[in-house]
């Protein structure tokens, strides 16, 4: 311990993503306070921003030759934590560009929110990166602190006003679970490095408080990623929180707690063959996983056949797609071989890369269409606005054939490679678990098509004025539909690149 604290192994180049989110999250926050309303300046410095530490992360990738880990294995620059940087930064890039529409309608203060989007964003990739279990809290909160005041943000709305105090409370417990959770493994293994946790969970100190800890982060981890029966707060959240913000947690937020969720299980819990309690501890959570995601993807599809309201269809359809990833996340925690484990982990970061695209360009059409409040959100506000308005129609319907997962598109590509993985594992529950997956997509089927249907082949019942279609949603909706398009046609190109880099199997804990 002494040692550690005399020498830190400081290391600011590895945190350079990081550092540049951090900085011109307090530079648009300030500006704002100094030169309020000027929402376009803001905007771009924001973009600016997002711009730059994407640049940063790929110097990074490719280029720096920086070491696996720094600041005593706190912090890790591997495959897991660039395949989903990636995609938190193009959440942000892509929320930053369909929030410029909402917030002239809703009159909101933008430097405000966009601080707030670039503060989550950068509490998503302390998630990605923390190698440490503190680290990984630490960002939690970051983003979920960021997020509660942005799902209330709209403040004149009752609406909004309910989903954030209901996200705060659930999200205070389910923080409280993860920290207890922490504390208990703390004690179990005498340390919060996920990489000596691993080396440690074969003669625990403490075999019982490890079991103890790793359910209550089971719990934690299961409320981020809005998984049965952690998910009470989702629709309602997601049905009241402004547009923008409901995509940009339905994506980032998501894939951020997978990427922790993956860190600290499939590589801090290994099975250790020949010792009963790492026996016991793993096939526990495999079998707890299995079964949220049995729970999980066929209580979303149901319960989302059942909305009439478009942002609470999709919010049960965030459910379920949260079981799909599971089925990869299973199959990665049963991987004979790191270098399948690794395969496993890029397909759950692909998964979580297409439905992030494809969510943002879905509900940047709903957020265009909706008007202010979100007033225009139900199945009948959108008859027969196919013909009127082609592109936006089109658009979401490439979108909705995207998340049931139609060939071609890169839903369909993300789902093959995470129940492939459950089927490398070679075992009778995971096998049956890709099966309902497929069931369930089958179901699925039926309320993405019948958006397509209503928007199509339904007659218009109301008039309503069609939006003008700005630059800034022109981008938004070319980039999304050709990211569609490029990861359901060139999946293999994304998927190697996920592969390649430093590999999990070389992290150390610096001495």
């Amino acid at each position: 311990m002494i040692l550690s604290l005399m020498n830190p192994d400081v290391n600011l180049w590895v945190i350079l993503p990081e550092t540049i989110l951090a900085v011109f999250a307090t530079v648009v926050m300030l500006y704002d306070c100094f030169a309020p309303g000027n929402r376009k300046v803001t905007g771009v410095v924001s973009i600016v921003g997002i711009s730059l530490a994407t640049l940063a992360l790929i110097w990074l990738w490719f280029f720096a030759g920086v070491p696996v880990s720094a600041w005593n294995g706190m912090i890790v620059t591997d495959t897991l934590r660039f395949s989903f940087s990636i995609s938190f930064l193009i959440t942000a890039f892509i929320t930053i560009l369909v929030s410029s529409v909402w917030i002239e309608r809703e009159d909101v203060p933008a430097g405000e929110y966009y601080s707030l989007v670039l503060f989550a964003t950068l509490g998503m990739l302390l998630m990605a990166s923390g190698n440490d279990l503190v680290v990984i809290f630490l960002g939690l909160e970051t983003l979920s602190l960021a997020s509660y005041v942005m799902v209330g943000l709209r403040k004149a709305d009752l609406r909004s006003n309910e989903a954030s105090i209901k996200y705060f409370v659930l999200g205070s417990f389910a923080s409280a679970f993860l920290l207890y959770g922490i504390a208990l493994i703390y004690g179990a293994t005498g340390s919060t490095n996920v990489s000596e946790i691993a080396l440690k969970v074969a003669n625990a100190n403490f075999p019982g408080l490890l079991f103890v800890g790793a359910a209550m982060m089971t719990v934690g981890f299961g409320f981020k990623i809005a998984s049965v029966p952690f998910h009470i707060w989702t629709p309602d959240v997601y049905e009241g929180a402004p547009t923008p913000v409901t995509a940009f947690m339905a994506s980032g937020s998501k894939a951020a707690a997978f990427a922790s969720f993956s860190r600290v299980f499939i590589m801090g819990l290994p099975l250790v063959a020949g010792v009963q309690a790492s026996e016991l501890l793993h096939n526990s959570w495999i079998t707890v996983v299995s079964l949220m995601a049995i729970l999980t993807m066929t209580f979303g599809n149901v319960a989302a056949i059942l909305q009439n309201n478009i942002k609470r269809m999709l919010a049960y359809s965030s459910i379920a797609h949260a079981g799909y990833a599971l089925v990869g996340f299973a199959g990665a925690g049963m991987a004979k071989t790191a270098g399948e484990r690794n395969e496993a982990i890029a397909a759950i970061a692909f998964y979580m890369l297409v439905y992030s695209i494809t969510t943002l360009g879905a509900f940047a059409v709903i957020n265009l269409l909706a008007q202010k409040n979100d007033r225009r959100a139900d199945f009948e506000d959108y008859n027969g606005i196919g013909f009127e308005s082609p592109v936006l129609s089109f658009s979401l319907a490439v979108f909705m054939l995207s998340l049931l997962g139609l060939p071609l598109t890169g839903g369909f590509i993300g789902k093959v490679l995470v129940f492939r993985s459950a089927l490398q594992a070679d075992t009778p529950l995971l096998t049956l678990l890709v099966v309902i997956a497929v069931i369930n997509t089958a179901i699925s089927a039926y309320y993405y098509l019948r958006l397509i249907v209503v928007m199509f082949f339904k007659q218009k019942t109301v008039a309503l004025p069609l939006p003008k279609i700005s630059s800034a949603m022109s981008a938004v909706l070319i980039f999304t539909i050709l990211g569609v398009f490029y990861l359901g046609l060139f999946s293999d190109r994304v998927i190697r690149l996920f592969k390649e880099g430093v590999s999990v199997e070389t992290l150390k804990v610096n001495k």
